[in-house]
């Protein structure tokens, strides 16, 4: 499963959005400076300068996300960007959800190991995302072959 923040603006839409607010900021500045404020178009050329760094930091924020593998083994989440990793064994790994502020947080647990994921979700898509695990989790499972076997001695 990928797990992706969701975006409400394209990167073309976000270069358009960043071109326009550029374009009014400068031309307040050269308005400023017709009026006599000689220091104007300075100020609104550090303030767009400003803008787009804040903007594209934002941006790159929604860059994140995380990767999660589910087989008989183990339950993997990768981390991106980073592609930091943590594993667990599928057998002993629960899925919590517990409580926090200002959200509930998705939890994978196991051996003492704790680990959020999904963060960046919103309070539903968590609340799926924990039942889809759940029942993934079950059904793996449910069909692996005994883990303990039973020892036979010689009579």
């Amino acid at each position: 499963m990928w797990l992706r923040p969701n975006r409400s603006l394209s990167y073309r839409g976000l270069k358009c959005w960043i071109g326009a607010l550029v374009g009014v900021v400068l031309t307040v500045g050269v308005l400023g400076a017709h009026q006599g404020n000689v220091f104007a178009p300075v100020f609104a050329l550090a303030e767009s300068v400003a803008l787009v760094v804040s903007l594209g930091v934002v941006w790159r924020s929604g860059e994140r996300g995380q990767r999660i593998t589910v087989d008989t083994r183990q339950v993997e989440v990768e981390f991106l960007p980073g592609h930091a990793r943590t594993c667990f064994q599928s057998y002993w790994v629960r899925v919590q959800m517990l409580p926090g502020h200002p959200h509930r947080r998705l939890m994978l647990a196991s051996h003492g190991r704790e680990l959020e994921v999904g963060a960046f979700l919103v309070e539903d898509e968590r609340t799926e995302l924990s039942n889809k695990l759940k029942n993934l989790l079950v059904e793996l499972t449910r069909y692996q072959p005994n883990q303990v076997q039973s020892f036979q001695g010689a009579r």
